[in-house]
């Protein structure tokens, strides 16, 4: 694999774990919601993954993570429409989709 392809998915793999950090074990969609620095510390983490997404399909538009056109789809939503940002759909990236991504990037690193 190359170099570059490895230093996106780190940054993917880096992020995912922010994010898992910042929410810690009692995630709590109210205290999300409440939370004005949490929540725009996890959409800049998006905002990462999305473009360490986009920047594998320019590489490789083969690379072997589901949705990826999605995720970069949610990094344009994030940083472009920033004033209609859904806190119900992101929770539920976060709390559905991200564990995905996270054993798929994990599983292409090794």
């Amino acid at each position: 694999m190359q170099l570059e392809i490895q230093k996106y998915l780190f940054d993917i793999q880096t992020s995912i774990d922010s994010i898992n950090e910042y929410l810690g074990d009692n995630r709590d969609f109210n205290e999300y919601l409440n939370n004005k620095l949490l929540r725009r510390g996890i959409e800049r983490e998006l905002e990462i993954i999305g473009e360490a997404a986009n920047r594998l399909l320019k590489i490789d538009s083969t690379i072997k993570i589901d949705n990826v056109r999605k995720i970069v789809d949610l990094r344009n939503w994030v940083i472009h429409g920033y004033d209609k940002i859904d806190d119900v759909i992101i929770w539920g990236i976060i709390s559905r989709q991200l564990p995905l991504l996270k054993n798929q990037v994990d599983s292409l690193l090794k």
